[in-house]
């Protein structure tokens, strides 16, 4: 399931390109923060409300959405417009993607405001539930595992995304993965808007 790309694996691939390691793992640490808000979030029984409740689920999938296709929309317009061109640091890395908080919140944000990460965990962990053990302590240290092994894997990228810096930051290339990854955003944000439960 780490490994398996998606919405979080594109954010922070594009990261790498656009700003660099130090945002890439802001991003990756955001995106995580969340998995460990969804996953205690699943222990203590929120995670079944969402599930249970359509209006819950439902507000908080239209939030993301729209959260998503914000995101993707801006990323698609700097793409569009030749994003890039006079933003540009010496290292390569796009002065207008703010400081490493940003970058963490970004991630964090993506990851809370998809309900489909909450219904996720509400479906997996509960199998994995030790009995005898306290819901909460268990969900939390449930997704450190998946933190850990999420963390692995974001670093295998953001080094290889390393290595091949130099043709990555290319305008051309970082205008394809502001194209790429807001097209995804846009993507994901409208299935989350037209799925259902």
């Amino acid at each position: 399931m780490t490994i398996v790309p998606g919405l979080d694996t594109a954010l922070v691939l594009r990261s790498a390109v656009t700003a660099g390691r130090r945002h890439a793992f802001a991003t990756a640490l955001g995106v995580n923060t969340g998995v460990l808000v969804w996953g205690a979030a699943a222990a203590v029984g929120v995670s079944a409300l969402l599930t249970a409740s359509e209006l819950a689920y439902s507000a908080l999938r239209y939030a993301g959405a729209a959260y998503m296709v914000l995101l993707g929309g801006a990323m698609l317009w700097r793409a569009l417009r030749g994003g890039g061109q006079g933003h540009a640091r010496p290292d390569g890395t796009d002065d207008r993607e703010g400081g490493a908080g940003r970058a963490w919140m970004r991630g964090l944000a993506t990851n809370l405001l998809n309900p489909k990460v909450g219904v996720f965990y509400a479906a997996l962990l509960p199998q994995f539930m030790p009995e005898g053990v306290p819901h909460l302590a268990a969900g939390v240290l449930l997704a450190l595992v998946h933190n850990l092994e999420g963390m692995a894997w974001f670093t295998v990228l953001i080094l290889v995304t390393g290595l091949a810096r130099r043709v990555l930051s290319r305008p051309a290339v970082r205008r394809a993965m502001d194209g790429l990854t807001g097209a995804v955003l846009v993507g994901f944000g409208l299935r989350l808007a037209l799925s259902r439960h």
